[in-house]
């Protein structure tokens, strides 16, 4: 179970590392096997080069070198998605997360091709490839992604397709949404790349070590259990809903870089029902 970590900022708008440290070793000690930082969740579209990297090495000492730390490096430029693979890898990052690229619109040939050319330019670092339609519009289906896991170092896939999720030969699945965790530990699947693992992270280490206990029924009794916290965070467009629900929890504060603004009144109440409904305690409005 690894965690997308969020990306605390300042009140003055920069990056707070040692926010990021701070909530690093929350996560850790909830539950979290590793970290993924500067993805989604992190707004990785708006932070610079040298501010992911000096989060992720601000979290690499906060945490060791034991811990398994997942750097986010795809961008929609081929170019720039190599150089930040080798920031991130110079840094000490154990695999880097490329996303399919957005925007461009590539067709297969150039999907194939942006991730063989980021694989060949740190061939010592293992890919994790990240499948969104819904956020870059493409699609690498399940055919082309096993072809790309024959790459030696892309080793596999946050998969955010919920309609394509399932095994594919050569590569390691991560669930792409809290929602289809539960399906990937059902088909034998790595596990899930997780955002409701912030205020939920000792119950999904619990799915995932009762189903690697051979214990689907627990797993799925907790999945049932978790439902109302994976809807609450998703009631807009996330990390917004994630942000709030951290506040409201003392974990760091409900900052966000434009264009993502803050959750509104009802969106917030949403939160608060969720998070109040498995016992947790909110500590902020």
């Amino acid at each position: 179970m690894l965690t997308a970590i969020a990306t605390p900022f300042t009140e003055a708008g920069t990056v707070d590392n040692d926010g990021g440290r701070r909530l690093a070793a929350h996560l850790l000690e909830h539950g979290s096997h590793g970290l993924v930082v500067g993805g989604t969740t992190g707004e990785c579209p708006t932070l610079t080069d040298g501010e992911t990297i000096e989060l992720f090495r601000a979290i690499r000492k906060e945490v060791g070198d034991d811990i398994l730390l997942v750097c986010g490096t795809g961008t929609n430029d081929t170019r720039h998605s190599c150089e930040l693979t080798k920031m991130a890898a110079d840094a000490g990052a154990d695999a880097s997360l490329v996303v399919v690229p957005y925007y461009n619109k590539p067709n297969p040939a150039g999907i194939r091709a942006h991730f063989e050319t980021v694989a060949a330019a740190v061939p010592d670092l293992p890919m994790v490839m990240y499948n969104i339609p819904s956020r870059v519009i493409v699609n690498a289906d399940p055919q082309l992604l096993g072809e790309l896991g024959q790459v030696d170092n892309i080793v596999a896939v946050k998969q955010a397709n919920d309609a394509e999720l399932g095994p594919i030969e050569g590569l390691a699945i991560l669930a792409g949404n809290d929602n289809t965790y539960l399906r990937v530990l059902e088909f034998g699947g790595a596990g899930v790349i997780s955002v409701a693992s912030h205020v939920v992270g000792d119950q999904m280490r619990a799915m995932y070590d009762a189903a690697q206990e051979d214990n689907l029924e627990r797993a799925r009794e907790i999945d049932a259990e978790l439902t109302p916290v994976y809807e609450g965070l998703s009631v807009t467009t996330n990390p917004i809903p994630l942000k709030a629900a951290l506040e409201m929890l003392g974990l760091a504060p409900d900052r966000l870089r434009l264009p993502l603004v803050s959750a509104d009144p009802e969106q917030r109440a949403a939160v608060r029902t969720a998070l109040e409904g498995i016992g947790l305690s909110v500590v902020a409005g």
